[in-house]
């Protein structure tokens, strides 16, 4: 159980975004079986499966932030000399934090002053938009860790491995 726990801990955007992935492809399946085979559809269903994978997406994207995984991140770090990586991953981390907390910031505006329901449960967007303000949140988290990490490689020649 501990080390499950530590795991979680570890990839929790992963655990949760699969709990949300599964809710998407349990709902999807379910909603064409009735409709092709029972002639008749649940009026909630495209509402929470949508809404589920919306989670899916941002929860992601800040996974994929924090291993490394973008692909263009990943594609810059190639182009540039060994001796420079550095510095780009520096910099790199610098106007992500910068990006992310503006994104974080304007994404809570708009999340807070949301008034939009949803058309068959009535539900507020809020419960889905947060997840926006969520990814931004763990981003700009990220981003500062990797700054500092960034910063001691370059100035103090420390060496850590993200």
């Amino acid at each position: 159980m501990n080390n499950f726990l530590k795991r979680f801990q570890k990839d929790f955007e992963l655990y949760v975004g699969s709990f949300f992935l599964s809710i998407t492809s349990i709902i999807v399946i379910m909603n064409v079986f009735t409709r092709y085979f029972l002639r008749f559809t649940y009026h909630w269903a495209e509402e929470v499966a949508v809404g589920a994978f919306v989670w899916v997406i941002f929860l992601g994207f800040a996974n994929a932030y924090r291993s490394n995984s973008l692909i263009g991140v990943e594609v810059l770090m190639k182009l540039v000399p060994k001796k420079g990586r550095n510095v780009v991953e520096f910099l790199t981390s610098i106007i992500v934090t910068i990006l992310s907390t503006i994104m974080f910031y304007f994404s809570y505006k708009y999340v807070s002053g949301s008034t939009k329901i949803t058309a068959a449960l009535e539900v507020s967007y809020k419960y889905i938009y947060a997840s926006i303000v969520i990814s931004f949140v763990l981003i700009t988290l990220y981003s500062i860790y990797f700054t500092i990490q960034s910063f001691k490689k370059i100035f103090l020649n420390k060496k850590e491995v993200r």
